[in-house]
């Protein structure tokens, strides 16, 4: 698996917060989809990202925690979906590609688990987050494609 060190820019986004189970994830991201819909933002004019607090596998339901959000420069007026503004900052990360389905992300496990450990790097003070690079409903699982970025510490 290929993992490049990159420098991710600060980047503003439009979020949505699920808290809870995994298997609600879906309809907490319906509401972004919706948010998006009503103010007229393409999956091809702006980024998608999640940004996991938690592991899943590693949390209780209770706890599990992250956000489902869009690239947006623009104001975020108070909305019925629970959309609100975030930052995503200025990040040294690793990334790599997952190809395929996005409920088994492999590559997130490799990344944190086999890369990092050997790697001499230590992690950022961010949250592993995913860009989906393709987004909408025309999307097979068999052709989803996403980058898993892991934050880490700047380098001196």
């Amino acid at each position: 698996m290929e993992v490049r060190i990159v420098e991710f820019p600060e980047t503003s986004v439009a979020a949505v917060e699920h808290r809870g189970a995994p298997e609600l994830e879906y309809e907490t991201s319906m509401r972004l989809i919706q948010w998006r819909i009503r103010n007229g933002i393409s999956p091809q004019q702006a980024r998608t990202f999640g940004i996991h607090y938690t592991d899943p596998a590693a949390t209780t339901p209770e706890q599990h925690r992250v956000d489902f959000c869009v690239s947006y420069d623009g104001e975020v007026a108070p909305n019925e979906e629970g959309v609100v503004a975030k930052v995503i900052p200025r990040l040294r990360c690793a990334v790599a590609r997952h190809l395929g389905s996005r409920r088994r992300n492999t590559t997130a496990d490799y990344l944190g688990r086999v890369w990092l450990p050997h790697s001499n790097e230590t992690p950022g003070p961010f949250p592993m987050f995913f860009h989906y690079v393709n987004v909408g409903p025309g999307i097979q699982e068999h052709e989803m494609v996403t980058d898993v970025y892991l934050p880490l510490q700047w380098a001196a």
